[in-house]
């Protein structure tokens, strides 16, 4: 299988090792060395101040999304929400069951944020700003930069969904003023999925502190307590827990985080640049690096999916709602190379000669 989604993602041969091994047990010195190496690891990859401080939680993504609605927000926050796709909405949906006040910025697909929408929001007593900086299901990456500038100005607490973008795309908490940043395991750390990834900036550790979080599982005191002895608070998933130490070790062996921004940056923009002779439209003006929309001038989208799926064993991502059918996304995260671009490249020609894509 050759994988071009947005996750799960292809995993190296070292992380594949790992997952096929016995999970060992965990409540050890051993174990704790892993997961204070994680932690250091993360915040060094995401710019977090030293006092920051990250907690691993088995579940996956929305876990994250949810522990942090529920543990550093409160009835006295006012939220302005990105909502520009359905992870926006998720987002919108979690304040909402938690009954925590918010406003959302409601975006057409594939629009991206702008001075202009953000002015409207400016003296508004906004506690706290959340987005989703990629919106995974139209490809827009937000502008985090004019985002963390209105935050700076209007003393905004800013909480970063950054699952799709981690690794594939700039972010510095101490320079963007980012409180919370959130990720998972399983996009462009390129491991299975099972866990999500918190990284809390020195603000948002006194909010945890001072919320009283009505959860035992997702309650985030209890995470940061056990986490200074290096374990969680119940049994985690500790096999994918390995296999983001060996991933997050080989990230700093080839380079660091720069590195590998620069090499999927490159597989993305490799990818946009083959298609272009081919009948297939690229409409959004502000993609990230992790993930590209690819519209079908007069093929039907579904068709190319399933074609490159059973016929060549390639896998794109679909996509819903009322661009469906005309729209699928070709991921550039995990463990890809340029000769797997025209692999797809090859597969797209093909269809186009057997009158699939036209």
């Amino acid at each position: 299988m050759l994988n071009f989604t947005v996750g799960p993602v292809m995993s190296s041969e070292s992380v594949r090792e790992i997952g096929g091994e016995q999970t060992p047990y965990f409540r050890n010195d051993e174990f704790s060395k892993v997961m204070f190496e994680n932690e250091e690891l993360m915040k060094e990859f995401v710019y977090a101040s030293d006092d920051s401080r990250v907690v691993f939680i088995t579940g996956s993504g929305t876990a994250a999304m949810e522990a942090t609605v529920m543990n550093v927000l409160g009835e006295k926050d006012k939220v302005l929400i990105v909502n520009g796709g359905g992870f926006g909405q998720r987002f919108v949906d979690l304040c909402n069951l938690h009954n925590i006040s918010n406003e959302e910025i409601k975006l057409d697909f594939g629009q991206n944020i702008t001075h202009e929408i953000l002015d409207e929001y400016s003296g508004k007593e906004i506690t706290a700003f959340l987005v989703n900086i990629c919106e995974t299901s139209s490809c827009v990456y937000y502008d985090l930069e004019l985002i963390s500038k209105f935050c700076r100005e209007n003393n905004i607490f800013l909480i970063v969904d950054a699952i799709s973008s981690f690794l594939a795309n700039p972010l510095n908490m101490e320079e963007q003023n980012i409180d919370v940043v959130i990720t998972g395991s399983q996009k462009a750390l390129a491991c299975p999925p099972g866990i999500s990834v918190i990284v809390l900036g020195p603000n948002a550790l006194k909010r945890v502190e001072n919320n009283q979080c009505k959860s035992m599982y997702f309650d985030l005191k209890d995470m940061l307590k056990n986490g200074e002895r290096g374990q969680t608070p119940f049994t985690p998933a500790v096999t994918i827990l390995l296999q983001i130490n060996q991933r997050l070790k080989e990230i700093k062996k080839q380079g660091g985080v720069e590195s590998e921004i620069k090499r999927i940056s490159s597989l993305a923009n490799d990818f946009r640049m083959k298609i272009e002779d081919l009948p297939l439209e690229i409409k959004c003006n502000c993609l990230g690096n992790s993930v590209t929309g690819v519209y079908c001038i007069n093929s039907d989208a579904n068709e190319i999916v399933n074609t490159l799926k059973f016929d060549y064993n390639i896998w794109v991502n679909p996509n819903g709602g009322e661009v469906g059918n005309k729209m699928f996304r070709v991921g550039h995260i995990g463990d890809l190379t340029l000769k797997d671009n025209d692999k797809l490249i090859d597969a797209f020609k093909e269809l186009e000669k057997r009158g699939i894509l036209k």
